[in-house]
């Protein structure tokens, strides 16, 4: 079992001191947060209050949303909306790369809600935001973090074609945990986009949130399978409740048990692990790229 402080249904306890972050600080941060107001720029660091954003935005690296913020599917861990999406802007791409441009982002993290309502799963916005970013931004590397599409391989096939430097799509969780965390999700079809998207020649990446409940020998499970399918960038944080409608906190993973499974990350064979209370998908991203 990872070392943890074990928490009952009825405790509500302050989080660990390792959890408490510092506000952003920093000539670069304060530039950047002025740009995102005066412009209405949609960055998810922002929106989603991400604990790095202070850093990641004072090594220029920023994380855009794409295709809307409502999701079709209802992942019990995920605080985006789930229902019924808006309408695609097809104008979207172009004022992605603008962000980026006026930002002069050096490392640009694309993501997405699922769109399973739409045929094409969202891929040619996908795609066509990948192509307006490079017109605009030629000097600005790529990660694209991509819902699954189903598993569908003509969908994949648009990522690939317009090649970003580092492709992400996140395992989330274990196997014995997924159908509860991710409900519509498949583990073994999470693995299988990973394994595809490597044989096609993709950098590849995926995310572990842990504390759901999960145990040390799940977690190295995980990393196994992941390691067979020739992952190159792992990243591991700590799930914490985005409100009380989701799943709740079972564990906080103490810094230690994150730095231990970054060693065994590493000894593993994997090019990049991120494993820290803090780490989120898109933290140190612009390493993973080079």
């Amino acid at each position: 079992m990872a070392i943890a402080s074990v928490i009952t249904p009825t405790e509500r306890p302050s989080k660990p001191k390792w959890l408490r972050v510092k506000l952003p600080v920093g000539k670069k941060y304060t530039e950047l947060r002025g740009l995102v107001d005066k412009y209405k720029l949609n960055t998810i660091c922002a929106s989603g209050s991400c604990p790095n954003m202070g850093e990641c935005w004072g090594e220029g690296t920023a994380t855009f949303m794409i295709l809307g913020n409502i999701c079709t599917r209802s992942c019990g861990f995920c605080g985006v909306k789930t229902g019924r999406p808006e309408t695609v802007e097809w104008d979207e791409p172009e004022k992605v790369a603008r962000s980026i441009k006026i930002m002069s982002i050096k490392h640009a993290v694309i993501t997405s809600v699922d769109r399973d309502d739409l045929k094409d799963g969202g891929s040619i916005i996908w795609a066509e935001t990948v192509d307006a970013i490079r017109r605009a931004n030629p000097t600005t590397t790529l990660e694209t973090l991509i819902p699954d599409f189903q598993g569908n391989k003509n969908q994949i096939d648009r990522i690939i074609e317009v090649h970003p430097e580092v492709v992400s799509h996140n395992m989330e969780t274990v196997r014995r945990l997924t159908r509860e965390v991710r409900i519509q999700a498949k583990y073994d079809r999470s693995l299988g986009v990973l394994k595809y998207l490597k044989e096609k020649g993709m950098r590849t990446k995926t995310g572990l949130m842990l504390g759901l409940g999960e145990t040390e020998e799940e977690v190295l499970e995980t990393m196994k399978d992941l390691q067979a399918v020739n992952l190159d960038v792992l990243t591991i944080g700590q799930y914490l409740q985005p409100s009380k409608k989701h799943l709740p906190v079972k564990e906080f993973i103490t810094p230690e048990q994150f730095k231990k499974y970054e060693t065994i990350g590493l000894e593993m064979g994997f090019m990049y692990v991120e494993s820290g209370p803090l780490v989120r998908s898109s933290y140190k991203a612009h390493k993973h790229a080079v």
